[in-house]
């Protein structure tokens, strides 16, 4: 990274600090969009407090919502209605997803931090024939077109931060010592890796350093 950038990063990380929104949760709209109207089951791979888990509740039977950390999940109970469709546990992305299928299956953001082509493959299993498969990862920098969609995802960042932040007053400033890991696949590795698990998923850039994936099992 260019001396350039990290000045970038650092600015942008201070205007954050102040003025924090959610990038994963802007998502969270288009995902229902792919999902079908109704459900039986569905799943979602890393839920935190469960923001994304209690959005399809009115339309499937039940939804889990699974996140390695304990306080989150139980956070995650609080904010949940009585008697919402919606459970929660505490355990491990890949090994605590148990053997029953879902015909839905949500992860946003947290399949970087696992062994990709694992996961891929844990979800594919997990999956009912005719589910859905939702992923909103983060892929590294490493082409012309990354870098041009980092770049025009800058001001649209600035933008929504004011807009999500207007008439809030000023939060207290947030440490950025603690970092999620960063990606270690490009994307045009996360295409490669996950058309050779999930033959036909859609893999599309987007702008807010992110990128989507939708697979439906035929």
């Amino acid at each position: 990274m260019s001396p350039l950038s990290r000045r970038v990063l650092s600015a942008l990380e201070r205007f954050h600090a102040a003025r924090p929104w959610d990038h994963n949760a802007h998502f969270h709209r288009w995902i229902l969009r792919q999902l079908p109207g109704r459900a039986g089951s569905a799943l979602d791979v890393g839920c935190g407090s469960g923001d994304l888990a209690r959005l399809p509740a009115g339309r499937a039977e039940h939804v889990h919502g699974i996140d390695a950390d304990p306080e989150i999940t139980a956070r995650a109970r609080e904010l949940t209605p009585a008697g919402a469709p919606v459970t929660y546990t505490a355990a491990d992305a890949l090994t605590g997803l148990g053997e029953r299928s879902y015909d839905v299956i949500t992860c946003v953001a947290v399949v970087h931090h696992l062994p990709f082509t694992e996961a891929l493959q844990s979800f594919r299993d997990r999956l009912a024939p005719g589910g859905t498969l939702v992923i909103v990862g983060v892929a590294r920098e490493s082409t012309p077109v990354d870098h041009l969609l980092g770049i025009a995802s800058i001001p649209l960042d600035i933008v929504m931060a004011l807009l999500k932040n207007w008439g809030r007053p000023a939060p207290r400033p947030v440490s950025m010592t603690a970092r999620t890991r960063p990606p270690d696949l490009a994307f045009p590795e996360v295409v490669r890796e996950a058309r050779a698990v999930l033959p036909g998923a859609r893999v599309r850039r987007r702008l807010l350093w992110r990128y989507t994936l939708v697979w439906r099992h035929r």
